[in-house]
């Protein structure tokens, strides 16, 4: 099966055929093109969408931390992800399948144009043998008619018995030229028809099948190409198949990481204030006093003025716990976290305290290698001046002393917290048998008496009104002596938390060093601070040296 043999005579067609095949990968090239633009325009719209619905942190506060949302954002995270995929699906496409096709046309349009050239020479060259052989043959068929006419000519002289001698001499020598150009047309005839027969034989048998060959060649390469686009067409996308795959596997893992039990427990760890739900309201009796009137018999335990109950008072306290409950009081933010419920105030400080500590930890590692370096430096004078990190190096020591403080100043209202939420449970547990207690009393008259009153609020009269809501956030008492020291130095104590002194004074220590450099002291008038241990000579009690 060849163009040359079956379709010799068919080279227009055949052009057209061909125009038509390289046509038609140009339409495919353009269908690539446009699915690329198609694959590039989804992989944009698909990060539009993640971006626009991923969560735009300002701060560590507006982190996501209910599994449900983190699970969205894996969900957008492994969208992008696949977003990506599209893009290399249309990176492939257009580097290994379109960019080919555009490559290919061109070489096939130029291969083309030099077989068709090709054969509209041979052509051209056939056509030229043909005419040479077609003149050859009319100017023999001139010439013998020439002949002919010269013979008959002759003849007739040559029977008239009037022509002269000369005439008929003259005939005979015109005979004999036409006949001799006749003989030379003739041999020149033949030769071009031989010659031109020779040509079309190698035209119709040897050149056209050579060059219908090479187009024939040229269209089977066009479709094997075209077959192999189509191929890389499909494995474009079965190379990102693997990691769709994998995002949506992520996103089904994503699905079921949702804990519906844990987002509750976020709901309570993010809102939980810490504080106990008010008690019950004591019944306030403004019927004893007319009793006691009408009947001066009625026996009943005395009444203590000191804790006689103002309305007043009682509802203005009640009514001061219920923000702790209801609404929040509008205030600055305090630097303690005052401001917030016990709970929220606890977790505030744990953070802030574990900053803090890893701020202090860069600053002590930062102080290792200056010292490191410094070392270097003095061992190496040529490497550089070890005074030269001394600025940075106080720096990092002031860095630190202000962090230690600022950990202390914290753990010490972490401390209070903690202690008061224990002390507040206590109180809470105490509260409720009292109550069960007083609920079982009531005087002769139908009314309840006062000795329960009595018993609950037995401290001392001027202590009176801190026994109520107010009293769980009085500072705890001093803490006791464990020893004393001497100030070696002295220390401006400048920072929040710190306590002056001067050298040679003598304090008390109350706490101390935990290992952090500094030291809880007191003066005789009761003022506490810290001071750096290394300023000081301490001296500890037996009893607390063995603790």
């Amino acid at each position: 099966m060849s163009w040359g043999t079956e379709l010799w005579d068919q080279f227009d067609n055949l052009d057209k055929h061909t125009q038509w095949g390289i046509d038609f990968l140009e339409k495919y090239a353009k269908f690539v093109k446009e699915r690329i633009e198609i694959e590039q325009n989804y992989a944009k719209q698909l990060r539009n969408l993640v971006k626009k619905y991923c969560p735009k942190r300002s701060s560590k506060d507006e982190e996501p931390r209910f599994t449900s949302c983190i699970a969205f954002y894996n969900i957008l995270n492994e969208l992008n992800d696949y977003a990506g995929q599209r893009e290399v699906v249309a990176e492939e496409l257009g580097h290994r399948v379109y960019g080919e096709l555009m490559r290919y046309s061109h070489e096939l349009k130029t291969e083309r144009k030099m077989h068709l050239q090709e054969g509209r020479k041979a052509q051209q060259y056939l056509d030229m043998c043909w005419k040479q052989m077609d003149n050859s043959k009319k100017k023999f068929e001139r010439e013998c008619r020439e002949a002919e006419k010269a013979q008959q000519c002759f003849e007739r002289l040559d029977n008239d018995t009037n022509a002269t001698k000369a005439d008929v001499e003259k005939a005979k020598q015109q005979l004999n030229l036409r006949t001799h150009m006749a003989d030379e047309n003739k041999n020149e005839y033949a030769a071009q028809l031989q010659n031109f027969n020779g040509e079309q034989h190698k035209h119709f048998y040897i050149v056209i099948p050579q060059i219908y060959k090479h187009l024939q060649e040229m269209d089977e390469r066009r479709t094997i190409k075209l077959s192999e686009c189509y191929k890389g067409f499909a494995d474009s996308e079965r190379r990102v198949i693997p990691i769709v795959s994998k995002c949506l596997e992520g996103m089904t893992a994503a699905a079921k990481s949702v804990d519906e039990r844990r987002d509750s427990q976020i709901v309570i760890d993010s809102f939980k204030s810490g504080f106990e739900p008010p008690g019950d309201f004591p019944f306030e009796d403004y019927s004893q006093h007319i009793y006691r009137t009408v009947s001066d018999g009625t026996i009943s335990t005395p009444k203590q003025e000191g804790v006689k109950i103002d309305a007043k008072t009682t509802v203005g306290k009640a009514k001061g716990k219920l923000w702790l409950f209801g609404k929040k009081p509008k205030g600055p933010a305090q630097e303690d976290f005052s401001h917030l419920p016990p709970e929220q105030r606890r977790k505030k400080l744990q953070q802030r305290i574990d900053e803090l500590n890893r701020e202090l930890q860069k600053e002590t590692d930062q102080k290792d290698a200056l010292i490191k370096m410094k070392d270097v430096y003095e061992k190496n004078p040529q490497m550089g001046d070890p005074s030269s990190l001394q600025p940075k190096l106080a720096e990092t020591m002031s860095n630190m002393d202000r962090l230690r403080m600022e950990i202390h100043k914290n753990e010490a209202w972490l401390t209070e917290v903690e202690g008061k939420v224990a002390a507040r449970g206590d109180r809470r547990h105490s509260s409720d048998i009292n109550h069960l207690v007083t609920q079982g009393r009531e005087s002769p008259e139908g009314s309840y008496t006062d000795d329960a009153n009595q018993e609950i609020r037995s401290p001392p009269q001027q202590h009176g009104p801190h026994n109520e809501f107010d009293d769980e956030f009085e500072d705890d008492d001093p803490l006791p002596a464990i020893g004393h020291c001497k100030a070696i130095y002295p220390f401006n104590g400048h920072n929040e938390g710190t306590l002056a002194m001067k050298e040679g004074e003598i304090l008390y220590i109350i706490e101390e060093d935990k290992g952090d450099g500094w030291t809880r002291a007191r003066r005789q008038n009761g003022e506490e601070g810290y001071v750096p241990t290394s300023y000081i000579d301490v001296t500890l009690e037996k009893n607390s040296k063995g603790s």
